[in-house]
């Protein structure tokens, strides 16, 4: 077992119920300088043992809280000494949590790895579709939803699964507990739907985890400690509530589990014979999923990097089938191909200005006139009195500002959607890739409309119809 993880001695408890003095418990446990609060109940430790004093009027508390420290040594928990334990926080993915028997099962995983000692927290998803379900609903109600009621309603799908959990683990016989973003301290601005963490606060966390149990916590929320209004993180949200629980934690080791194998050299749903990646820099990673890598939000990747937490991706059920990501990866080539990447939907805005920065002005205006949170920027230019910007999103909130540009005068959509189709290199992009990679695209009759090079990749503008035809043809090179 882990250190701290001893088996606790025979216990003896003795008290004085006088009437007006406060009653104190001694229990011989191991010895701690730590203190600590259980329920109303103080006490501190010595090398002997705990001396807990129960408030006046308290005394019916103690035999509930003996059992529950009786309870705890029962399952093999070291209520004193928890604190010492490792800490490994597990974030499941929608597609882990589908059905209650997949929920189940990942109950099961972690109380496995609870009974090694290890102090667990886990940070789960929606089941399954409930996001895009939650989104078609509401939707259907409004065709502009309010983005302060459209994250009160997306944050119930994490909700649900935590609370399952929960149960799940208690059935079990593993003591467990769930909490929502603003319960576990994540602090985050006051943008709706894509608010960024500023502070993470964990008390509660680290409190519930001293005292032995499985804390799981709903991912992809938070809460603004000015305005105490909930939001959301953006798709792919719970990847950054894990990496920034992992890092206020000091955690071991930041886990994200999927249904697939680890990271791939493409997205194995379009490309069958996507390879692996066992191994990957954080540089790698953060470009892979900057330019449309399924497998992390490039802000979590971001995030691990600089806060230096310990990442691995991998497959629900199989340790084998995992990508491990560190700060340098030997032995490689600089300039090998690693991974074929895609965005599904990329938009252009233009904006009538006398010069860049009064371009940017104008859109930055709007988006707070509209109470929009910023699209991800991939490309900008100013030419002829017009600043055009490139962007992603989700399908929704790009939905939501081409409508917003219909009543403006200065800011309107440019030309037809495209996709993209990007190359991530280890260590350096080579001079003469983005040739060769012209030349495939066009020998399968892809006209590329342009194309961007960044420092680990060269990314690819092509009509949407040809998007998956694309990533196929271009991961010949790897």
């Amino acid at each position: 077992m882990p250190g701290g993880m001893k088996k606790l001695h025979a216990c003896a408890f003795w008290g004085d119920y006088r009437r007006h003095v406060p009653a104190l418990i001694h229990i011989p446990l191991s010895g701690s300088d730590r203190k600590a609060h259980a329920k109303g109940i103080r006490y501190r430790s010595d090398v002997h043992g705990h001396r807990i004093r129960i408030p006046k009027g308290s005394q019916p508390r103690v035999s509930q809280f003996v059992r529950a420290i009786m309870q705890a040594r029962s399952q093999g928990i070291s209520v004193s000494r928890m604190h010492n334990n490792p800490i490994i926080v597990q974030k499941y993915g929608g597609a882990c949590l589908e059905t209650p028997e997949k929920l189940c099962a990942v109950a099961s995983s972690l109380a496995d790895l609870h009974s090694r000692g290890y102090r667990v927290v886990a940070i789960v998803s929606a089941m399954g579709k409930t996001t895009d379900e939650l989104v078609k609903m509401a939707y259907q109600v409004s065709p502009h939803p309010n983005r302060r009621e459209l994250d009160m309603l997306l944050t119930t799908g994490e909700r649900i699964s935590m609370s399952l959990m929960s149960m799940a683990l208690s059935d079990l016989g593993v003591p467990a507990i769930s909490f929502t973003g603003s319960q576990a301290g994540v602090m985050t601005d006051e943008s709706h739907s894509s608010a960024r963490i500023l502070d993470v606060r964990p008390i509660r966390v680290r409190e519930e985890l001293d005292r032995g149990r499985i804390v799981v916590l709903a991912g992809f929320q938070g809460v603004n400690p000015v305005t105490k209004e909930i939001t959301t993180l953006g798709r792919g949200g719970s990847d950054t509530t894990a990496v920034a629980m992992a890092a206020a934690l000091n955690a071991q080791c930041c886990e994200i589990i999927k249904e697939v194998d680890g990271v791939c050299s493409a997205d194995p749903r379009i490309v069958a014979n996507s390879k692996p990646l066992r191994q990957l820099d954080f540089a790698s990673l953060s470009e892979m999923c900057f330019w449309g890598a399924k497998v992390l939000h490039f802000r979590s990747v971001e995030l691990a990097q600089s806060q230096n937490v310990p990442l691995v991706l991998k497959k629900r059920g199989g340790a084998a089938h995992s990508t491990q990501v560190m700060k340098e990866v030997t032995g490689m080539e600089s300039g090998k191909i690693l991974a074929v990447n895609s965005m599904a939907r990329i938009e252009h805005v233009e904006i009538d200005s006398a010069d860049l920065n009064q371009g940017f002005e104008k859109f930055a205006q709007h988006l707070k006139q509209n109470g929009l949170s910023w699209p991800q920027l991939l490309a900008s230019a100013f030419t002829a009195g017009k600043t055009r910007i490139m962007m992603t999103c989700d399908p929704e909130s790009l939905d939501t500002l081409l409508h917003t540009l219909e009543g403006s005068k200065d800011l309107r959509k440019q030309r037809e959607t495209l996709s993209s189709v990007s190359l991530t290199c280890f260590g350096g992009v080579s001079s003469d890739l983005p040739f060769k990679a012209i030349q495939i695209l066009q020998h399968h009759g892809i006209i590329a409309d342009k194309y961007v090079l960044s420092p680990h990749s060269v990314n690819f503008f092509v009509p949407v119809g040809s998007r998956e035809a694309a990533v196929k043809a271009l991961h010949s090179l790897i």
